[in-house]
């Protein structure tokens, strides 16, 4: 690995002195420029001179938000910095998502592994979504309940053969649509008496025989939530 420059960011002391620790140990090609407790000694190092590199914490002051604004301006102002996240931020999935968007190129926890060499040798060679193993262990369990997920409405597709009709007459039915107001959407050419056929069809595919009596539209809509034909998480109206 090449010599670079780096700033640290951290507010806690003792992890401070941890993480410099570490750089001093295991990663002697980083000359550390300077490190800083809160936003405004960021700045100043940075108007002094430029890392190569800026290990980030979020959390600053007791503001999560803060570190999220820094990695975007950092990453608008001086693209040619890299911004590594070194977060006790372990529960907080929105701000991972967040600071991501912010432009950072990777997110380590400060848990499990922490900082490793490699982590390092990998985000100065390039490499963009660096994490260490608690974060991949959290994003691969979310990647396999989304495909999962997905798997089944694909199954619950074919098996009640749900065409894009039937989706779109449950979604809004979801949405708390009536049936004239689906029958006025652009996209559905069926009047309100053929919904009604539509959805008494849905409830004979939907329910068995000793189930179908006194489903509404409501029953109908959660039953459709339960087999995962429309995703409570992707419920969004057909442009009027």
């Amino acid at each position: 690995m090449e010599p670079f420059k780096v700033i640290i960011v951290e507010d806690v002391k003792l992890e401070l002195k941890g993480t410099e620790e570490i750089f001093r140990s295991d990663i002697p090609e980083a000359e550390i420029l300077g490190t800083a407790m809160n936003e405004g000694e960021l700045w100043s190092l940075m108007r002094q001179q430029l890392p190569d590199l800026l290990l980030l914490d979020l959390g600053l002051g007791g503001s999560t938000t803060v570190g999220v604004d820094i990695c975007r301006q950092v990453h608008t102002k001086y693209p040619s910095v890299k911004v590594l996240i070194f977060t006790g931020e372990i529960l907080n999935e929105r701000l991972w998502v967040d600071v991501l968007q912010a432009g950072a190129d990777g997110i380590i926890l400060k848990t499990g592994e922490l900082l490793t060499r490699n982590d390092i040798r990998l985000v100065m060679n390039g490499r963009r979504l660096v994490f260490n193993q608690p974060i991949l262990e959290k994003i691969v369990a979310r990647f396999k309940k989304s495909v999962t997920s997905e798997a089944r409405r694909s199954d619950a597709v074919i098996d009640y053969e749900i065409d894009e009709y039937d989706e779109r007459f449950l979604r809004h039915l979801a949405l708390g649509y009536t049936k004239d107001m689906i029958a006025a959407l652009r996209g559905m050419p069926f009047g309100v008496k053929s919904l009604e056929k539509r959805q008494a069809d849905l409830i004979n595919r939907l329910f068995t025989e000793s189930e179908r009596s006194g489903v509404n539209a409501t029953r109908l809509v959660v039953r459709a939530l339960q087999l995962r034909i429309i995703d409570l998480d992707h419920l969004k109206a057909d442009d009027e």
